[in-house]
């Protein structure tokens, strides 16, 4: 995948694409034919710090975690963006949702991996 400003971290996308966190301040979402399908900054108006690590969970939405900013959002597929994590947090970097609804999230400064529980599904 050509014309990407400083790749970091890709996460797998279940309809078969994936993502890409840039730093230079974006994070786009490709097919998977490797086609840009769009960018967060654009389809949601939300500004970047600097996304760092990024993960997609079953339910679609995109999570990503801002180093700059020290916080956590997720994108659903539909509707506006939410803000998972705003505190807690010194330098997140890789990501990773499970299926029960926890993200788990490395803290670079603090040399930890933090758990966070975001979704609650009925079974």
């Amino acid at each position: 995948v050509p014309n990407l400003q400083g790749p970091r971290y890709v996460s797998p996308v279940p309809s078969g694409g994936f993502v890409v966190s840039e730093e230079c301040g974006d994070v786009k979402v490709f097919m998977s034919s490797r086609k840009l399908l769009s960018s967060l900054s654009s389809k949601y108006g939300h500004q970047f710090g600097n996304p760092a690590g990024v993960c997609v969970d079953t339910d679609g939405s995109i999570l990503v975690a801002d180093e700059q900013r020290r916080t956590v959002h997720l994108f659903p597929e539909h509707g506006a963006p939410i803000c998972l994590v705003s505190t807690g947090l010194q330098r997140p970097a890789g990501m990773a949702c499970s299926s029960s609804g926890h993200l788990f999230v490395a803290d670079t400064v603090e040399n930890c991996i933090k758990v966070f529980k975001y979704c609650v599904r009925p079974p």
